[in-house]
């Protein structure tokens, strides 16, 4: 029986209070109810996010498909030659770029760039304000990451799936790299219009300088271009250029980043743009550019698409005063309306190192490298090889005697004859030399030194000093009448000036990633081929070549420093091949299709290379090839080759291997005591003749 409670004075019946809550009951059941779903929805919601986050945290990003331009240097650091598909991209780190660029950027950019978590939730509500009271897009909000993720990952569709992407690859360049670190990607791959992706890249083109040296008002410049570069490069528009420059400035004064009086004196400032279409390496060393990617791709193994897409650096041994000397100096020593062709490959003999490289007289109408060309016959450039053969056999020193007349040789157990001349069948009719026969090129004294020690013994030599080329054990041989490269000759007299070591030919120094990982080191070999002795005693004959009476006589005056070489001459080639203590020097001059040469073109090889050694050491004083152990000079009576005696009306100071040198003292003059003192004497003169010689050099 329900008991009801009576208010006093008759009123209203009251429900009881047991009554009211059983009332409120179920309706408290049903929110704590929904209490409970929701927060196991948000628990669930919770989870999910954290998952999903956890996902993208350990989730990889994909692999980035973006290109950088490799790069080849010279042996100074400066780039000469770039390598791109067609996107040219230099990656630098973020110390490398001038603080005005990458200021200016965050300015114009993303001013909130290390406050926000990859979105910019002020930015995108200003954005969204902003374009709805216009009803059209006039302000974007994408931050710097958004807009790497976007280049990186993605292309400008605008579609929800892109937009869904691009937002899990921001929060993922959030969590895996720094801000520093997204922002020197960033720095690194926007584009700037004209083929330039990166900052480096970008400052070479417009400035014609490296990031790091920007200005503040290029550096306003140039990080206004990213937004529209068809609207925004000084090259296409320089008024909306201009403008957008001084906006930028001007935003960067707003937020106290510089001062308004900077901001105003760089809007105002005149800026000098390289023109668009050249780049400050064009045109230097070309022959010696495509020598490099030949030998980084045949022979050293490094793939098209790394060079073309990787950002590899290749160090060179060019050495770019030496280029301009050599590209000079070809220039000038052939008229520009000829069709003659020259060749010019120059190289450290101590180290290896090709210092300059020219392989025609204008690449852009041919780039058939004759540094390379094994079609030339080196003619008497090649008996060196001869004369250093006969001495280290000891079968000759330098008093040998021959005639020097016209003769009939034969060989092949006199089954076959061979019979040169001189050239323009000038003979002494006498008795001559090593000395001068070497000075005058004569032919005649060689075939009889080559019968004497035998061509298969010059042949074993010339290979020895780097000479690949065919080869036949034929007296002919002594005439350098089987052709050779100049390349090939260079590095061959290379070994003269070293001291009879020859230093394997090297052109590229080291390779590196665009990490800064060493690919490739160049460890050049150093084999000993004859003893210095021997070498220096060749050195000192062929320094008569430039002496009076020799084949190179006519640039003695040019060169003001000692040099030894060898002239070469045949009916279609000439050169000149020599060497200081620090170059050695190959030239070529003739017609790439064996057209017959006049004398006055045959004598142009030796004027290039007078030209060229001495503007590419301008800067080296002038330097003696030094003296080994094991050599003595003496002074020799030329007309006998025996010792002079102290009154031989003609007497020559040679220079012998020791062991080697005259013992008999010519008698014709009756005085048989001179060889006593005739050493100590010999060698006190030899010094006071390098020392007249040296004087004589430095006052040409």
């Amino acid at each position: 029986m329900r008991r009801f409670r009576i208010t006093p004075g008759g009123g209203k019946l009251r429900l009881p209070i047991t009554l009211r809550a059983e009332r409120w009951t179920p309706l408290l059941r049903r929110l704590r109810k929904g209490l409970f779903y929701a927060g196991c929805a948000l628990l669930v919601l919770f989870m999910a996010a954290f998952g999903f986050l956890y996902y993208l945290r350990v989730q990889a990003l994909p692999a980035s498909s973006i290109s950088q331009t490799s790069q080849m240097l010279d042996l100074q650091g400066h780039v000469i030659d770039t390598f791109h598909a067609g996107e040219n991209r230099q990656s630098v780190p973020l110390k490398d770029i001038s603080p005005y660029l990458v200021e200016a950027t965050l300015a114009i950019e993303d001013q909130r760039f290390y406050d926000h978590l990859g979105f910019d939730m002020k930015g995108m509500a200003r954005a969204a304000v902003v374009n709805f009271t216009h009803f059209s897009r006039e302000q974007g909000a994408s931050t710097l990451t958004q807009q790497l993720a976007r280049n990186l990952y993605l292309t400008h569709e605008r579609t929800w799936s892109r937009k869904f992407k691009e937002a899990m690859y921001t929060i993922q360049l959030e969590m895996h790299y720094s801000k520093d670190e997204i922002l020197s990607l960033y720095l690194n791959q926007i584009y700037y219009g004209h083929g330039a992706y990166g900052a480096e890249a970008a400052s070479e083109l417009y400035y014609g300088k490296h990031a790091s040296e920007l200005t503040l008002a290029e550096s306003a410049m140039l990080a206004g271009i990213p937004k529209g570069p068809k609207y925004y490069s000084p090259y296409m528009d320089m008024k909306n250029a201009k403008d957008r420059q001084r906006t930028i400035l001007q935003t960067m004064a707003d937020q106290g980043i510089i001062q308004q009086n900077d901001a105003e004196a760089a809007g105002a400032e005149m800026l000098s743009f390289v023109p668009l279409g050249t780049s400050k390496q064009t045109g230097i060393a070309p022959y010696f550019r495509d020598y490099v990617r030949y030998m980084a791709v045949d022979k050293l193994g490094i793939d098209e698409g790394m060079l073309s897409e990787g950002g590899i650096r290749i160090y060179t041994t060019l050495d770019p005063e030496a280029q301009r000397a050599a590209e000079a100096a070809v220039a000038a020593g052939i008229p520009e309306q000829s069709e003659q062709q020259a060749a010019l490959v120059s190289l450290d003999p101590r180290t290896g190192y090709i210092k300059a490289m020219v392989g025609g007289r204008d690449y852009k109408t041919n780039q058939f490298n004759r540094v390379f060309a094994d079609t030339r016959q080196p003619g008497s450039s090649f008996k060196p090889f001869l004369y250093l053969t006969a001495l280290q056999e000891g079968v000759m020193t330098p008093v040998s005697q021959f005639k020097s007349a016209p003769t009939v040789f034969t060989y092949d157990d006199g089954r076959k004859t061979y019979a040169p001349s001189n050239y323009n069948d000038k003979y002494t009719n006498g008795l001559i030399d090593m000395r001068q026969a070497i000075a005058t090129s004569d032919n005649i004294y060689a075939v009889n030194s080559i019968m004497k020690v035998g061509p298969e013994k010059v042949i074993d030599m010339a290979r020895k000093l780097g000479i690949d080329s065919p080869m036949k054990p034929v007296p002919s041989l002594a005439l350098g009448t089987f052709p050779v490269s100049p390349f090939e000759m260079a590095s061959a007299f290379g070994t003269f000036a070293n001291g009879g070591v020859r230093v394997e030919p090297t052109a590229i120094l080291r390779i590196e990633d665009s990490k800064g990982e060493v690919l490739y080191e160049a460890k050049p070999a150093a084999i000993p081929v004859v003893d210095a002795a021997h070498a220096y005693v060749l050195t000192s004959l062929m320094e008569s070549v430039f002496e009076t009476g020799g084949t190179g006589s006519r640039v003695s005056a040019m060169i003001k420093r000692p040099v030894a070489g060898k002239t070469g001459t045949t009916a279609t080639d000439a050169w000149l091949v020599g060497y200081t203590p620090e170059l050695a020097t190959a030239v070529w001059v003739g017609y790439d299709k064996g057209r017959k040469l006049t004398p006055a073109e045959a004598h142009r090889a030796a004027p290039i290379f007078a030209d060229y050694t001495e503007k590419a050491l301008s800067a080296v004083p002038p330097k003696i090839f030094p003296l080994p152990d094991g050599v003595v000079s003496v002074y020799i009576d030329p007309e006998s080759g025996k010792l002079a005696g102290k009154t031989c009306p003609a007497r020559r100071l040679e220079t012998f291997v020791s062991g080697t040198q005259p013992v008999e003292v010519c008698g014709v003059h009756g005085d048989t005591a001179a060889s006593a003192s005739g050493d100590s004497d010999a060698k006190a003169a030899q010094s006071k003749s390098w020392w007249k010689q040296l004087k004589r050099w430095w006052s040409n």
